[in-house]
């Protein structure tokens, strides 16, 4: 009985462990842990596509990876932190069937990146919520409002995604921010996330955590928006240095993802002409696409829907049911939020369902649950159900 005792609570402190930290910018986590930008896919499989996508990739012009950004000030897309001191300002959009609705915190003086995308990417750190915002233009006028193409904001406190079909301010329905390299970051020697790269010619499709295509090619030797690229493990790096061998560290665990079209291999960086090195960053112009493999990407963490059979039950020890998730190898129960019931329950099961080994006492009691990967990463709890035990 101890040793059983021991068990469990082993297992609840490896459910309950804290999660690895993931991006902060001015106190705010860029995403939860679980998020598809700042999961670690250095086990994850490769895809059984990848050498296609990669040959198409290369087919079509550039097969060295590029940092599009630098010591240039043109170079890279600029973003700026507010507080809710910042005023709100109206926006309008051409798109404006698949964009948030305004007002937004944009200064007047907000920085729009050079060229012809025109992004504009404002984090409040009050709120925690990012607006992003493509083709943008400051009107100015009493109101100091704005006009962009498109425009998206995103809670970074979830992983709501944009509605399936929806752009943002980038081509894959994406938010831009969490996908650039930070010189900040790269400085450090450490990089938790996945950055945003370009390819020229994609699919007719998107993929998780991808809402959006923007190609009416359907060879499925193209890569739809949102896969997720990998540097492979067996590529030396021992002879980068400094932001270089910190950026490719970083693909090497958290990988890059399909996030627009442009050029191929081209990888997102911040506006930051005064602390990009570029005798460092062009070391990555060395490594080839062939480098990297396609993997397949991690599952949404999105929360499981549970489904009580019943409200009320008659017997101590209930069936509990909830909808299966396809991806799932099993799943973890809680009831009343501090005893943690089979928390390895098989997920292979006609009918995912448990029920206590324990009779429970009559009462009121609440459960969640949520489901692990075969990359061992667990999504969301789901929305607390309650049930009666009335016997």
């Amino acid at each position: 009985m101890f040793g059983r005792v021991l068990l469990l609570l082993a297992l609840v402190i490896a459910l309950n462990a804290p999660a690895a930290a993931q991006p902060e910018i001015g106190g705010c986590a860029i995403f939860p842990y679980n998020n598809a930008w700042n999961t670690d896919i250095s086990k994850a499989p490769v895809h059984p596509r990848s050498a296609a996508y990669i040959a198409t990739i290369n087919a079509n012009g550039g097969d060295y990876v590029h940092p599009d950004f630098g010591e240039n000030p043109s170079y890279g897309i600029p973003w700026i932190t507010v507080d809710d001191s910042q005023p709100l300002v109206p926006i309008t959009f051409d798109y404006d069937d698949e964009s948030d609705p305004g007002p937004y915190p944009f200064p007047p003086d907000a920085p729009v990146e050079a060229g012809s995308d025109r992004h504009v990417l404002v984090l409040n750190t009050d709120s925690c919520r990012l607006y992003e915002t493509w083709d943008s233009t400051f009107l100015g006028g009493p109101d100091n409002a704005w006009h962009a193409g498109s425009g998206a904001i995103f809670d970074l406190n979830s992983n709501a995604l944009r509605p399936d079909g929806w752009t943002s301010a980038d081509a894959a329905g994406l938010p831009i921010l969490p996908g650039l390299a930070r010189c900040e970051e790269a400085n450090s020697g450490k990089i938790t996330h996945a950055l945003r790269f370009t390819v020229s010619k994609t699919q007719r499709a998107y993929i998780y955590p991808a809402t959006h295509y923007a190609s009416s090619i359907t060879d499925p030797n193209y890569p739809p928006m949102g896969l997720r690229f990998r540097l492979k493990a067996s590529y030396d790096v021992s002879g980068l240095t400094g932001q270089a061998l910190t950026i490719a560290l970083a693909l090497k665990k958290y990988g890059m993802i399909v996030a627009d079209n442009g050029s191929n291999w081209y990888i997102s960086g911040e506006t930051n002409p005064t602390c990009w090195n570029d005798d460092d960053l062009n070391q990555l112009k060395r490594i080839p696409g062939t480098a990297f493999e396609v993997i397949v990407s991690p599952p949404s963490p999105d929360a499981l829907s549970a489904v009580p059979v019943r409200n009320v039950y008659t017997t101590r020890q209930p069936v509990l049911t909830w909808n299966p998730v396809t991806w799932a190898v099993r799943y973890a129960i809680e009831i009343n939020g501090g005893t943690l019931y089979s928390p390895l329950t098989d997920a292979n099961i006609p009918t995912p369902a448990f029920s206590p080994a324990a009779p429970l006492d009559d009462g009121v009691y609440t459960w969640r649950i949520r489901a692990q990967n075969a990359l061992n990463q667990w999504g969301a709890w789901s929305t607390p159900e309650t049930f009666v035990v009335d016997a």
